[in-house]
């Protein structure tokens, strides 16, 4: 079977343009996680779209479900998608039956978008980075080759303990209106990683308005991915995606749920930036609150802002 799988890899990669792929450490491909699957320590994470599909349509065997909004978020916040506490995310680490010493395998259905705030998250609250790995191409990769389970896993309780909040991978919105809004610090950049259409304000969707911060630029973070593949792109399409932003600033990036924005982060850091911080409530915040300034267009900043 994996074989076959390294076979159909190789004959797309002769079909395909010749260009370097994207390789950071953490993304690995369906053949090294059917070798490490039955490896003790090796938990197997699930973040679908939509969750009821663990169940019908399935997945990896073994693999864990993750609920993208209750796990991933407070679920006491308004709005949910701010970063649940250490002790809240913790938990879930523990009901998922992680310890210090387990390799993590994160997987979606959504181009890695999903699996990526996973991925943020056990950053923010300092799970060792080199025992997380991301299944790139998501549940294209495996099942095309291999099969799916609709069996439902109950972990034994794990262990993990978690450190506090990194604070240098996060901002909240009083930081984006000092820095960017107010006093237009040259030394950050305010990054929206949404579709054009909703930072332009053309379209307005999970939202109570459309539109932008003021002083974002927009970068969509998915563009960066394949959406037939589900693959991560190569080094030099990313280059060229965030090809305005300069690494020598500090980034604050938003989205609307916190998904896209975690993409962009980690985007951003395999490319080299070093300062990257996500708004924690980005644009389900912003936009939502009614009283904060709003741009619409395709400029960061609108007549109103610009002088």
């Amino acid at each position: 079977m994996m074989i076959r799988h390294k076979l159909a890899f190789l004959l797309t990669l002769l079909l395909l343009p010749s260009f370097a792929y994207a390789e950071p450490d953490y993304l690995v491909d369906a053949d090294w996680l059917a070798e490490h699957i039955d490896a003790e320590n090796v938990i197997v994470l699930e973040v679908r779209y939509h969750p009821h599909r663990y169940f019908t349509v399935g997945h990896i065997p073994g693999a864990i479900q993750v609920q993208r909004f209750k796990d991933l978020g407070d679920n006491d916040a308004d709005p949910l998608m701010r970063f649940p506490s250490k002790d809240a995310f913790q938990g879930t680490l523990r009901r998922w039956g992680v310890d210090d010493g387990s390799t993590l395998v994160l997987y979606d259905d959504s181009n890695t978008a999903l699996a990526s705030r996973l991925y943020f998250l056990l950053a923010l609250y300092g799970f060792p980075a080199d025992q997380v790995k991301v299944l790139n191409g998501g549940t294209v990769d495996w099942s095309a080759f291999e099969e799916m389970s609709r069996e439902s896993v109950t972990p034994e309780p794990g262990t993990v303990t978690l450190q506090d909040a990194d604070p240098d991978l996060y901002v909240e919105w009083t930081a984006v209106y000092d820095d960017v809004v107010s006093r237009r610090d040259p030394d950050v950049v305010l990054l929206d990683a949404r579709p054009r259409d909703m930072y332009t304000g053309e379209v307005i969707r999970h939202s109570i308005q459309g539109g932008h911060i003021p002083g974002a630029v927009n970068v969509v973070s998915l563009d960066g991915t394949d959406g037939q593949t589900q693959r991560w792109r190569d080094d030099a399409l990313l280059q060229t995606m965030y090809a305005g932003i300069p690494k020598d600033k500090t980034i604050y990036i938003y989205c609307h749920d916190g998904f896209r924005m975690s993409l962009a982060w980690m985007q951003l850091k395999h490319l080299g930036y070093e300062d990257v911080r996500l708004y924690d409530g980005g644009w389900s915040h912003w936009g939502n609150s009614l009283t904060l300034p709003v741009v619409q267009g395709d400029a960061p900043y609108d007549e109103e802002f610009a002088l």
